[in-house]
């Protein structure tokens, strides 16, 4: 997969870094200003992040959703920003069309969809159109409820065959089978139970045949196993990510990416023996 100018084989696992233009995303110290983004994305690019993943709505639960306008405004600043100062893959983090192509434009790569193309009539042809990769995750719900009592009979046969509909649906909407991208949308409208089973079990999503993301960086569901603040959660998003990625992850979406540069460089050595 080609993303940008960079060309990746997905023969090691891939950090994604995330950077938040948000004012109320749940971990505090990822919450970037315009005027900080350039550093930011340095300080990333200089620890090894393969990916910058621009967002500006917080998706976390009962989050409500930001202005189209504003969304759109500060994704295009953030993405020209770094473009001013590097030609690192850049994924633009938006469920809307408008804002998805305002980044692209501005020099973005990728688009990562938390709704898989459900929420936006419009984001397949647009991904299509631009002949970009797109991230399609898996959610139940939206941000807002996706966390009311969410349920499910048999999570991993749900999650696939949701998958399953997005696939054909991306394809059928232009979108090259090489450019697709999948995310079983941890803590997207899933319980405790389902959360584990999806990390411990990710590798059931590779006879899909596409790259599998995954988001668990610093989420509630750590500290539902052992009460902890999200400052805390370093060690045991390290813990599930290498579980993740040696089950078969391609990207880790992270906050903290030199930690899990230095913690994947050892998944790919014992992965490659």
């Amino acid at each position: 997969m080609k993303i940008g100018s960079k060309e990746f084989d997905f023969s090691r696992v891939y950090i994604m870094g995330i950077l938040n233009l948000t004012e109320d995303s749940f971990y505090p110290p990822s919450r970037v200003k315009i005027e900080d983004v350039e550093r930011k994305a340095l300080g990333m690019i200089n620890e090894g992040v393969d990916i910058i993943d621009v967002g500006a709505e917080s998706t976390r639960p009962g989050s409500d959703p930001v202005d189209p306008q504003e969304e759109a405004r500060r994704i295009d600043l953030a993405v020209r920003a770094i473009r001013r100062i590097s030609d690192i893959p850049i994924s633009v983090d938006t469920y809307r069309s408008e804002t998805a192509i305002v980044g692209l434009k501005a020099g973005a790569n990728m688009v990562n969809d938390i709704s898989g193309l459900k929420f936006d009539d419009r984001m397949a042809e647009v991904c299509a159109n631009f002949d970009v990769p797109v991230v399609m995750m898996h959610i139940k719900g939206t941000p807002k409820n996706m966390q009311e009592n969410p349920f499910y009979e048999d999570v991993l046969k749900e999650v696939y065959e949701e998958f399953e509909r997005m696939i054909e649906k991306a394809i059928k909407a232009g979108i090259k089978e090489s450019q697709i991208v999948i995310d079983p949308g941890i803590g997207f409208g899933k319980r405790l139970e389902d959360n584990l089973k999806l990390i411990g079990h990710i590798d059931t999503f590779k006879k899909l045949g596409k790259p599998i993301l995954i988001g668990i960086s610093r989420k509630s569901m750590i500290s539902k196993i052992m009460p902890m603040d999200v400052s805390e959660r370093l060690e045991p998003t390290i813990a599930l990510n290498t579980i993740a990625a040696m089950k078969g992850a391609n990207i880790i979406r992270v906050h903290d990416v030199f930690s899990h540069v230095k913690a994947m460089k050892m998944v790919d050595a014992i992965m490659g023996v």
